[in-house]
């Protein structure tokens, strides 16, 4: 398995057209694996239906208004927002039947997170959480926070996008600072007219005070070292 531990954010597009640019050398040769892992700038992620939505224009604008960069992606629902206390996980590989298997993937990789976070003694889970931002069946969650027993927040969540004989999975865990993910999606969401509940909206140093992005990505790093010897690639190669 190839890593590639981006060091800096190219930009909301730049970054998300490398991943597709892995994609498809991927479905065009029978590649090795292929991990992506970095931090990025202020972000909102669209999903097609909010870019259909007539309050798209208004929602865009919030997102510029609030420092985040606007982008419209083929994978996933709703809006999503994220920033360099996040930590983006892409992982590609080539495979003739890609559609075979995507919900697997989303129950193995959401696993695969909540594993590393229990590594650092974070009690985590995957299922959707009412109200939660870009909801998703596999989002991970926990099941409360420190400043909250009774509050379940989303800490994660995951999409994939499938192409004829390969496909791309990719996981955002949110690690710090979660108020500004609150705000900009507070105003994005009102612009679409669609509810939800901002309280939902956590990071992992709101479950575990002083928890750093280096910490979550030692943490999968381990997971995922296990996995790919459990599926034969070998070690992690850097590229």
């Amino acid at each position: 398995m190839k890593l590639i531990r981006q060091r800096e954010s190219l930009g909301a597009e730049q970054d998300y057209r490398r991943s597709l640019s892995i994609l498809d050398a991927a479905r065009s040769s029978n590649t090795g694996p292929v991990l992506r892992i970095y931090q990025p700038r202020p972000t909102v992620a669209f999903g097609r239906r909010d870019e259909l939505n007539p309050g798209f224009t208004r929602a865009r604008k919030a997102a510029l208004d609030a420092g985040f960069a606007p982008l419209v992606r083929r994978v996933g629902g709703r809006a999503a927002a994220y920033h360099g206390g996040c930590l983006i996980v892409d992982h590609v590989e080539s495979d003739p039947d890609p559609k075979t298997g995507i919900q697997d993937r989303y129950r193995l990789f959401g696993d695969m997170i909540v594993a590393a976070l229990e590594h650092l003694d974070i009690p985590a889970d995957v299922r959707e959480i009412p109200g939660e931002y870009c909801a998703g069946e596999y989002s991970v969650h926990a099941p409360r926070t420190a400043q909250d027993p009774n509050r379940p927040v989303k800490l994660a969540g995951t999409a994939q996008r499938v192409v004829a004989g390969a496909w791309y999975f990719s996981s955002v865990i949110v690690v710090e600072h979660s108020d500004p993910i609150r705000s900009v999606l507070t105003e994005v969401y009102s612009a679409l007219g669609v509810e939800w509940d901002p309280g939902t909206a956590g990071a992992v140093d709101d479950v575990r005070p002083g928890t750093t992005v280096s910490q979550v990505e030692d943490a999968l790093m381990q997971v995922y070292a296990m996995y790919s010897q459990y599926m034969g690639y070998g070690s992690i190669q850097n590229s």
